[in-house]
């Protein structure tokens, strides 16, 4: 990890200890009381991350405590609190909510900080010939296609500089290609998940709308959708062969 600012380590954690409010029933805190009363949860969060090898030498744990404060804005002022109040267990579920997207922010900025990395051709054959190694895929798709599609409208970013001289894809062809290998190793729920949520043969779904139509009826429900998908993701990782897809392509 970097050396960070202990001055300003310290001055943070004054103004978060003063600023907290008391505590009360959770529907009446305001927007900024309900920021501050979880700043805590954002720095236990950045702290596993500077701990670990993913962020190491990347940002120290004042920038990662920052980035994750927008993140937790950015997930308060999403609170649905009409599923909230149905749950059993308010605090559990705002901490379940709040902390995947605390902890997506985080990610972002790592994978934003982390510097242009070019792989040698070896490497990229390796990868390529190697599909059942997650690591090795998390890598390549991670480090290559998410960077580039986080700030698409970017003008920095030299991928959206460059004119796109390639042949148009039939999209229809492609999606029905895709839905058939969902299909093949895909349970009925991850496959209306991932068709619902990538828009393959209808309209993009958020993740309530999904929730509605897999009638699935809970305060975790968007959550619940999320974790579906990953598990969808990582079994067409596990299953299929990545070089057929990219032929197809």
């Amino acid at each position: 990890m970097k050396k960070y600012n202990v001055q300003n380590y310290i001055a943070y954690k004054e103004d978060v200890k003063k600023s907290m409010p008391t505590d009360k029933e959770w529907k009446d805190y305001t927007r900024d009381e309900l920021i501050i009363k979880f700043l805590p949860l954002v720095e236990n969060l950045a702290r596993k991350f500077s701990t670990s090898q993913q962020a190491s030498g990347v940002l120290d744990i004042t920038d990662l405590i920052q980035e994750g404060s927008v993140g937790l804005i950015s997930a308060v002022d999403r609170l649905d609190w009409s599923q909230l109040n149905d749950s059993e267990n308010i605090e559990q579920t705002l901490k379940s909510f709040l902390s995947k997207r605390i902890k997506g922010a985080i990610r972002r900025a790592i994978d934003i900080n982390r510097g242009d990395i070019k792989l040698p051709e070896h490497k990229l054959n390796e990868i390529r010939k190697n599909p059942d190694d997650e690591n090795k895929v998390a890598l390549f798709f991670n480090s290559i296609f998410t960077s580039y599609d986080d700030n698409p409208n970017d003008e920095s970013n030299f991928a959206f500089q460059l004119p796109d001289e390639a042949k148009k894809y039939n999209i229809d062809l492609m999606n029905a290609y895709l839905l058939g290998i969902m299909r093949e190793h895909l349970n009925i729920k991850q496959y209306d998940v991932l068709r619902l949520s990538y828009g393959l043969d209808c309209d993009k779904h958020s993740a309530k709308e999904i929730a509605k139509y897999i009638k699935l009826d809970v305060p975790t429900a968007p959550v619940i959708v999320s974790q579906i998908k990953k598990e969808a993701i990582d079994c067409l990782i596990m299953n299929v062969d990545a070089e057929s897809v990219l032929d197809y392509i």
